[in-house]
C-alpha cells in the first residue's frame, strides 16, 4: 500500500511536472522542423480554448514562449534581465521574496505557489502537446489523435 501511495505522490511532484513540461517542449522542438510555418496560424481550434486563452497570437508566438519558459526552468532567469528591471524601478520577484513572513505564512505561501506551479506547468504541457499535434496536422503527418 505504501508503494502505491508513494508512486502517486511522486507522479504529482513538482520535479515530475517540470520534467513532463520539458519533455513535451523537447518533443515539440524535435517535431517542428520549420518553426516559420507556425507564423499566422491561429491557436484557436475546437477544444483548445482553455489552453490558448492565456495568450493571444499565433502558433509561432506560443512556440517561442514555450521554448523560453523551458530555458528559464533549465538554466534559470537571466541575471541581466533582473538588473534591468531593478534599474527601471520595477519590483522583482527577488525583492518581494525579501519580505520576512513568519513560519506559518511560509508554509501557506509555499503550498499556494506549489499548487500554482503545478497548474501552470500542466497547462503549458498541454499547450506544447497541442501545438505539436497542430503542426503535424498543418504539414499533413500523423493522425488527428497523435
Amino acid at each position: 500500500m505504501m508503494q502505491i501511495c508513494d508512486s502517486y505522490n511522486q507522479k504529482n511532484s513538482l520535479f515530475n511536472s517540470m520534467n513532463r513540461f520539458i519533455g513535451a517542449v523537447n518533443n515539440m522542438d524535435q517535431t517542428i522542423m520549420v518553426p516559420s510555418l507556425l507564423r499566422d496560424v491561429p491557436l484557436d481550434q475546437e477544444g483548445e480554448k482553455e489552453v490558448s486563452s492565456f495568450q493571444d497570437g499565433d502558433m509561432y508566438g506560443s512556440y517561442v514562449l514555450l521554448k523560453s519558459i523551458r530555458n528559464d526552468i533549465e538554466w534559470g532567469v537571466l541575471q541581466g534581465e533582473e538588473r534591468r528591471k531593478e534599474k527601471q524601478g520595477m519590483t522583482t520577484a527577488l525583492e518581494t521574496s525579501r519580505i520576512e513572513p513568519n513560519d506559518e505564512d511560509l508554509e501557506k505561501m509555499f503550498q499556494f505557489h506549489l499548487i500554482g506551479l503545478h497548474t501552470v506547468l500542466s497547462k503549458l504541457t498541454r499547450k506544447a502537446n497541442i501545438l505539436t499535434n497542430r503542426y503535424k496536422q498543418e504539414i499533413g503527418i500523423g493522425g488527428c489523435g497523435n
